[in-house]
């Protein structure tokens, strides 16, 4: 029954030599891994207001400077990321950039801030949307949360059915997310020109504004920052292109970047000109397009891709998170199960992972996004400061052809990356305290990771290792709990093997039973030893493994190997499990951790 589920919900398997097929033209690119940093357009200048209104709405012009020092910024980390897919076309991004040119802990910083970055990615993307849809239909706002995690677990299953599937369904809305928002920008903009939007409705350019202050204007900046989150995903994702991979992911990096700078001037100068305060309800791109359209078709056609792309921008955060994954697990520094690919090819524990962590995000916040973006925004400006600063040291040492402007960018993205993080700690240090706490602990949990790794490499090495003493005689020990088939073929199998020594042990909670089965046994076995453990405290487990432990150590002396052999019946049906103690499982459970002792389950099948 599961197999038939998950055959309908994922797809057939795919073969390992169907892999060439998986990789993804720059069209589809673009629609899965531009999402995140196109989306961020529908919250990032909402960022900038929420900071503003602290002030008055008389402040609200800034944000026309504010959004041109993001578009500087924008520019400046969009050339830096291109620089740095024909430096690394392996992908890896941050994390390889960072290690391979200023070192193992920050490049572990990187890794791991980008780790967390992108189940913030799918936590703040679901978020969002649901608060776009709720924006339009103010009756589902308390069903915030349920929604947001159903959203999530489709775009689960969506990425396991592999990236080419996910591509072709997340193109469109992709793309009509872009022409509803130029749309409402040239509508809006129209109006504008024609005098349809009275000049009234915001204050002028240049108007001074009592409390204004640089602190408060550095802040500002850094919220307008977090529309620049995704910018990453590409340089990340560079395997996931067609070949050349490397000169389609740049290309898909600018026409991320000239979208991004589009429709984001656009929001940020209507929102000034139409005078829009933010909401704690409506999103400011609901309330531009209620003034420019009324609520009618087009009202909801925006909102409606709004909430797609909001909703769909999490498949950035399913694409990059699996191959960085990959690119820590190569390293040591996470579990290896992240590097196996699953039916469809794609990483799916990977996809899995950052399912469940995301969806304990967002119940954890109450699916409530301005909580959510700070963590969000400076997780992804720390591998920006890191990734840039590893570039520019890059240049210095190898000053290839044309490293001085390849310098220059990087110098620049460098040093306004480190203002924003500084800021985004200055300014917002309450709301991201815990990244002080949560980095340091996950580079710490990496290193116990590899050192693990690496004491299981030196001891499984054979070159390494001492010579295994030899083994003279096996014997085995057979837990029974009474006379049936299922211990005569546990028995018959231990025969098999000619064992030095058959020991069958039976654990008797009463008394008055301990003499009668010994008599039944010795006339249905009697050439098996019986050795009988009486349990006054019901326990099966510490008296067996008391006399397993004494049986050990006299056999270690001669070099004997002692095997416990666990008779278990497998039930026809699954369901039967449940009827049963599975004493079984718990002894072998147990036994699992005891040095020198060998544990073999023999299966008997019932046939109804």
């Amino acid at each position: 029954m599961l197999s038939i589920i998950k055959r309908l919900l994922i797809g057939r398997p795919l073969k390992s030599t169907e892999l060439g097929e998986q990789k993804i033209n720059k069209t589809k690119a673009l629609a899965i891994l531009s999402s995140d940093a196109l989306s961020s357009v529908a919250y990032g200048p909402e960022q900038i207001l929420l900071v503003l209104v602290t002030i008055s709405t008389a402040a609200f012009w800034y944000s026309i400077p504010i959004g041109i020092g993001v578009l500087i910024l924008l520019t400046a980390l969009i050339l830096s990321y291109r620089q740095i897919i024909f430096a690394y076309p392996h992908g890896g991004g941050a994390y390889v950039v960072s290690k391979e040119n200023l070192g193992m802990y920050p490049g572990l910083v990187a890794g791991g801030s980008l780790l967390v970055d992108y189940i913030l990615t799918v936590a703040v993307s679901v978020s969002a949307g649901t608060d776009a849809i709720t924006s339009a239909f103010p009756s589902l706002h308390e069903h915030n949360v349920g929604i947001a995690i159903l959203f999530v677990v489709f775009i689960t299953i969506l990425n396991l059915r592999g990236v080419t599937e996910s591509a072709s369904i997340l193109a469109y809305p992709v793309y009509l997310f872009v022409l509803a928002l130029f749309i409402l920008s040239g509508v809006g903009i129209y109006k504008i020109l024609t005098g349809q939007i009275s000049p009234e409705l915001h204050t002028s350019l240049g108007t001074p504004v009592a409390g204004i202050s640089l602190f408060l204007l550095l802040r500002a900046f850094a919220s307008g920052s977090s529309a620049l989150t995704g910018v990453e995903a590409i340089s990340n994702a560079i395997p996931n292109f067609k070949d050349p991979a490397p000169n389609n992911a740049a290309k898909t990096l600018i026409a991320m970047g000239t979208l991004l700078a589009l429709l984001f001037s656009g929001i940020i100068f209507l929102a000034y000109y139409y005078g829009i305060a933010p909401k704690e309800e409506v999103t400011v791109v609901s309330q531009i397009a209620e003034m420019t359209f009324g609520r009618n078709f087009m009202y909801f056609f925006i909102q409606g891709t709004t909430a797609l792309i909001l909703i769909l921008a999490a498949n950035t955060g399913y694409s990059a998170f699996p191959l960085l994954a990959v690119n820590l697990a190569k390293d040591k520094f996470i579990p290896r199960m992240f590097t196996m690919r699953g039916d469809r090819l794609g990483y799916s524990n990977g996809i899995i992972f950052l399912a469940v962590m995301s969806i304990i995000l967002i119940v954890a916040f109450e699916g409530k996004t301005e909580q959510l973006i700070p963590l969000y925004a400076v997780g992804v400006f720390i591998p920006f400061t890191l990734s840039q600063t590893g570039m520019l040291l890059k240049w210095l040492r190898e000053k290839p052809k044309g490293w001085v402007t390849k310098f220059i960018i990087n110098t620049t993205g460098a040093t306004i990356s480190l203002v924003v993080t500084l800021v985004f700690f200055i300014t917002k240090f309450s709301q991201i305290w815990s990244v002080l706490i949560f980095l340091p602990l996950i580079i710490a949990l990496f290193h116990q990771i590899r050192k693990h790794y690496d004491a299981v490499g030196e001891q499984l090495r054979i070159t390494d290792c001492e010579p295994a003493p030899p083994i003279e005689g096996n014997v085995i020990i057979v837990p029974v709990a009474g006379i049936t088939h299922a211990v005569e073929n546990s028995l018959n199998y231990a025969k098999s093997l000619k064992p030095y020594q058959l020991i069958a042990v039976h654990v008797p909670f009463e008394r008055e039973g301990e003499q009668i089965f010994e008599e039944k046994w010795n006339k249905w076995q009697p050439d098996v030893r019986l050795v009988t453990l009486h349990s006054p405290y019901r326990s099966i487990i510490n008296p067996l493994t008391k006399f397993i432990d004494t049986v050990q150590r006299k056999a270690s002396e001669s070099n004997y190997q002692v095997t416990v052999i666990i008779p278990q019946f497998i039930p026809k049906k699954g369901w039967h499990n449940f009827l049963h103690n599975q004493s079984s499982l718990l002894i072998r459970a147990h036994l699992l951790f005891r040095r020198n002792v060998i544990i073999t389950t023999v299966p008997y099948h019932l046939k109804k």
